[in-house]
């Protein structure tokens, strides 16, 4: 299982929240929800303010790190906290709002596991679902390349990275025949301060299987050198310092018929 940092990974945190925020306004609001579910919650922000939006509601966070859980349970909100794997989620009774921001990315077989987490829903139900559409950009493509090139490669070899995702017309062929489907993407054009950001930022997600089978010091500062090298020429810094980094993100909202 991924090790996760509540630390590393909320140093963006401004950035990270902006994409799950935007998704959950698209929630409509006139509906009143009775069991909500936000699956990947991480350390639990977003399952405080959808709390806070529907005060009636019974809200549970679920994520498989205990070390996100810890923090989201320090939070002073009435949520259930759960330690479990999206995977195997099988609630009864069912949600009728599923919210789930940046996880099932981690997951496979979206061909299933869409429809499996909609067909869950009653009807007039709503899936709310945001996921980076990062597998193929610069960052994740140089790391892939660079785990597979130096003396890491055969531990590497099994790391757990991003899972592809379908099309936007993929996801809407799936999920049409059972839900009122609305999916669009958005690309953040983050200004990134400090020496190292991309890394700074991957070592709080896209990093961490990789950097969990390098437990040697010497060869995890090594493999870092070598992936630092490779990102250099698509991540220039500006003449005023910062770094450009433009991330796109695919959402999907799902009403069941």
């Amino acid at each position: 299982m991924t090790s996760w940092d509540p630390g590393l990974y909320n140093r963006f945190k401004s950035y990270r929240d902006r994409p799950a925020i935007d998704l959950i306004v698209q929630i409509p609001s006139h509906r009143s929800f009775s069991r909500i579910v936000d699956l990947g919650c991480g350390t639990g922000e977003q399952a405080a303010v959808l709390c806070s939006r529907h005060p009636t509601a019974q809200v549970t966070g679920l994520d498989s790190s205990p070390q996100m859980l810890e923090r989201a349970m320090a939070r002073t909100v009435p949520v259930e906290w759960v330690l479990g794997d999206i995977a195997g989620y099988a609630p009864d009774p069912a949600p009728d709002l599923i919210f789930t921001n940046a996880a099932l990315q981690w997951l496979p077989d979206h061909e299933h596991l869409l429809p499996r987490l909609v067909r869950m829903l009653p009807e007039g139900g709503v899936f709310a679902c945001q996921m980076p559409l990062s597998h193929s950009e610069p960052w994740h493509v140089a790391l892939r390349a660079t785990a597979a090139d130096g003396p890491w490669a055969d531990r590497l070899m099994d790391a757990r990275g991003l899972t592809p995702l379908l099309s936007a017309e993929a996801y809407y062929r799936l999920l049409a025949p059972l839900a009122e489907v609305d999916i669009w993407s958005t690309t953040y054009a983050h200004v990134l301060e400090g020496d190292d950001p991309i890394v700074d930022w991957m070592r709080g997600t896209g990093l961490r299987p990789y950097l969990d089978l390098l437990p040697e010091p010497e060869m995890r500062e090594a493999f870092l050198a070598a992936y630092r090298e490779r990102l250099k020429p698509h991540f220039p810094v500006e003449p005023d310092g910062v770094t450009l980094f433009s991330f796109p993100r695919l959402f999907i909202l799902a009403q069941r018929l």
